[in-house]
């Protein structure tokens, strides 16, 4: 695992899920009163108090409703300080300030931006899944707002997340980058996408890579995850190893090619490349190769040369 510094977002520990309260209803009633409360609207944004864009002012339980709404989600604790999650159109009052996640995540502490992603996450799945899957019932959600149960069959429905690998390709002396036809001019990032059922992650790494750029991957090694809630993804990352060959683009990207170390650099000073936002884990892994590239060069000149 490299030591370059993980600077994108949702890497922080987050809440204190407390997952042992989710069943007591009485236990949630009572943090109820003293909870800060994270209000998410129908498009993802969250409605706040007015103040500092830096330092969020999440609404305050007591001032919402004098007792636990049914539709409140319980997203856990921070020491004893108890947070819930409650859609908008729950709301009479709606704060007027409003947040959108990439914002948050660019601008906020970490552990606010955390709890942003967690509540528009779950409420995104809440919903979707007001009604049965299976038979169509309305259904109920219990446990914190975890899991929608079917009144009618008795069928239980479990928050979703969609698992994604985001891959650092190289040959060696290379790193394989691609863009897609609808990004910002300039932009190049590592390869991506969603695995398929009945596959593994690394299986996913080689149909990906092959899918997208015509590149065979000899094998790859695990290097951070982040959670990605636009509106479900789980980011998985990967460092990957493949041999020197030509790059032949797939449907999904407008171009893909192989760039050294100091072609990087000199696109990145000069801005005709413009890497992901520091907010995604497509920027650490570009940064994180630089890095593992520049130990290489310094263990390779710091070897003992051995005589003829």
């Amino acid at each position: 695992m490299s030591d370059t510094p993980r600077e994108y977002a949702f890497r922080h520990p987050g809440l204190d899920r407390a997952e042992h309260l989710r069943e007591d209803r009485d236990a949630l009633a009572a943090l109820w009163p003293a909870a800060q409360v994270l209000v998410v609207d129908v498009e993802g944004l969250l409605r706040h108090l007015p103040g500092d864009d830096d330092a969020p002012r999440f609404c305050a339980a007591a001032e919402l409703a004098p007792e636990l709404p049914p539709a409140a989600a319980f997203l856990g604790l921070h020491g004893e300080a108890p947070y819930f999650a409650l859609a908008a159109e729950g709301v009479a009052d709606l704060p007027a300030s409003t947040t959108d996640l990439r914002s948050a995540a660019a601008r906020w502490p970490e552990l606010p931006a955390s709890a942003f992603a967690q509540a528009r996450a779950l409420l995104f799945w809440q919903q979707r899944n007001r009604h049965c899957g299976a038979c169509g019932e309305p259904t109920i959600f219990v446990r914190g707002g975890f899991c929608a149960r079917c009144a009618h069959c008795g069928i239980e429905h479990y928050p979703r997340t969609d698992p994604a690998i985001i891959v650092a390709v190289s040959d060696g002396e290379r790193l394989l980058l691609g863009r897609q036809a609808g990004w910002p001019e300039g932009r190049w990032s590592v390869l991506a996408g969603f695995c398929e059922p009945g596959e593994s992650l690394e299986q996913t790494v080689v149909r990906e890579v092959w899918e997208e750029a015509g590149v065979r991957v000899d094998s790859c090694e695990y290097a951070g995850s982040q959670p990605w809630p636009f509106p479900a993804s789980l980011m998985i990352g990967f460092h990957a190893q493949a041999r020197p060959q030509p790059v032949t683009v797939g449907d999904e990207l407008e171009a893909a090619a192989w760039f050294t170390a100091a072609e990087l650099r000199a696109q990145f000073a000069s801005g005709e490349m413009r890497p992901s936002p520091r907010l995604s884990i497509s920027r650490w892994l570009m940064e994180d190769w630089l890095h593992r590239q520049d130990a290489a060069v310094t263990a390779t000149a710091a070897a003992p040369r051995r005589s003829a």
